[in-house]
């Protein structure tokens, strides 16, 4: 008699058995990097454009920071609706409608738009962007166990660093050949962006630890009923105080979403989400007409140097990644293996950015490189935030907080673009490079932004080690408000 056990083709529990399952769950993940790569190359790409485009259609900083800021007006209240959305629509078709949408929002300025189709098109942009963030991780999360999700996370958050590096040099050849132009890096990103949607609608599938999976198991299975008095009552998902929260992290039940976004926890994710989408903002803005002006770069080495800050990002979102996974897979908790480890990171790159305004040269462009790059790592925040919370409610928590952290994407390119004006820059004609005194001007303008954001990110950065905390956040929670969804 045969003692191995027949297992069924094409169910869970053979793609577990022969590995399919994994190899499905990384190609899903790889498609999600490129996802986010070109998510945040649509948002470097107003950057790279920046000095043509304001000279060619005639707009002072101040607009041009308005243009930025613009992305992120519809970005939050998306990102919001989107992510409660996600708890009963599968993430699969909302990825696909994200992709498409980027791609076509793209094509208006490729054929001739003007400032006015620049604004409106960047405000819808970034309404379908908006929730790009927490629906990968979310997607992705159904894919992996939780003590596994850490890394893939990190790798997913990796994508959105790779999206400028990869993009800058390819967009920068793109604006300087003679025979594309600036409006072409538009066109180049919707022809993209359309080839990844016909791919995710061949590939895309949901994964077994999805809310949308579970629930068709559930339906499917059809248990016979029992009586009532027989089944024991069941307790919320928690343990004894220290633990870590990763061994019952899909057995959480529902709590009101309320009580999670009143937690001390959530305000400081936000608060330092906040400061990273600054940097953000900073960089697809603002940050190649720094290096051009104040460091005196050619456009050839702006659009290499402007990768350096997403290089650093890329690998200090590997390093953290694999560091929590590591840490949790040896029982760690959450807070000291991710949430610890994120504050720790903006804290220095507040320092960096503190400091920034005192350097010149090559100094400085190291300094911003640090500052901005470690400020790349916002992805841990709502990864750490998932945690605390039932699955099902999972991508309403992460999108709710990318969108009231995006405040801070809106601030940066106004802000920076209003404290140049000023300052008393005035931009040059088409074709002319800034004269000493205006880059002295701009110079001066964008360092008091510095010296603001430095603040800020070293205080957000210690509230971040301090109160970032999902085990004991989802032990409370579950305590006192867990119920039956």
């Amino acid at each position: 008699m045969s003692t191995s056990e027949h297992v069924q083709p094409h169910t869970l529990r053979a793609a577990v058995k022969y590995g399919k399952m994994n190899r499905r769950a990384w190609i899903v993940t790889s498609l999600l990097v490129v996802f986010q790569i070109i998510n945040f190359a649509d948002k470097a790409v107003l950057g790279l454009v920046a000095d043509s485009a304001i000279k060619e259609l005639g707009l002072t900083a101040g607009q041009f920071g308005l243009i930025g800021s613009a992305f992120f007006f519809l970005f939050a209240i998306a990102a919001v609706a989107v992510g409660f959305l996600a708890g009963k629509v599968s993430t699969r078709w909302i990825l696909l409608t994200m992709g498409i949408s980027w791609a076509v929002l793209q094509f208006p300025m490729l054929f001739g738009g003007g400032a006015a189709v620049l604004l409106v098109t960047r405000i819808l942009l970034g309404g379908a962007e908006g929730p790009a963030t927490p629906i990968s991780l979310q997607h992705v999360h159904g894919w992996f166990p939780a003590k596994e999700r850490g890394f893939p996370s990190s790798i997913i958050a990796i994508g959105s660093t790779l999206g400028p590096i990869i993009a800058a040099p390819i967009l920068a050849g793109i604006i300087a050949h003679p025979a594309l132009g600036w409006r072409w890096a538009f066109g180049f990103l919707g022809i993209v962006g359309l080839l990844w949607s016909v791919v995710w609608f061949l590939v895309g599938r949901d994964g077994p630890y999805s809310h949308i999976t579970g629930k068709k198991a559930a339906t499917e299975a059809e248990p016979a009923k029992v009586p009532e008095a027989a089944v024991p009552r069941e307790q919320p998902a928690v343990a004894k105080p220290g633990a870590s929260i990763t061994e019952r992290a899909d057995l959480l039940k529902l709590v009101p979403i309320r009580r999670v976004l009143g937690s001390r926890m959530f305000i400081a994710a936000v608060l330092a989400g906040a400061g990273c989408f600054w940097a953000q903002g900073f960089l697809t803005t603002w940050s190649p007409k720094y290096l051009g002006s104040v460091v005196a770069l050619s456009p050839e080495m702006i659009g290499l140097v402007s990768t350096f800050p997403w290089v650093i990002g890329a690998l200090a979102l590997l390093v953290l990644g694999y560091t929590s996974r590591y840490l949790m897979r040896r029982g760690v908790t959450v807070r000291w293996a991710m949430g610890a480890l994120f504050g720790a990171s903006l804290l220095v790159s507040g320092i960096c950015f503190t400091v920034l305004p005192h350097l010149h040269g090559y100094a400085a462009v190291t300094a911003l490189t640090l500052g901005a790059g470690l400020a790349m790592i916002y992805p841990l925040a709502p990864t750490a935030i998932a945690f605390c919370v039932a699955s099902k409610q999972r991508a309403a928590i992460m999108a709710t907080l990318t969108g009231l952290a995006s405040v801070g994407g809106v601030i940066a390119p106004a802000m920076v673009g209003s404290l140049m004006d000023r300052a008393g820059y005035i931009p040059g004609p088409k074709g002319v490079r800034d004269s000493a005194e205006m880059a002295s001007l701009l110079a001066q303008g964008m360092n008091s932004s510095f010296s603001m954001i430095g603040i800020y990110l070293v205080v957000v950065g210690v509230i971040c080690v301090l109160l970032l905390n999902p085990d004991r956040t989802a032990e409370r929670l579950q305590t006192r408000f867990a119920f039956n969804g």
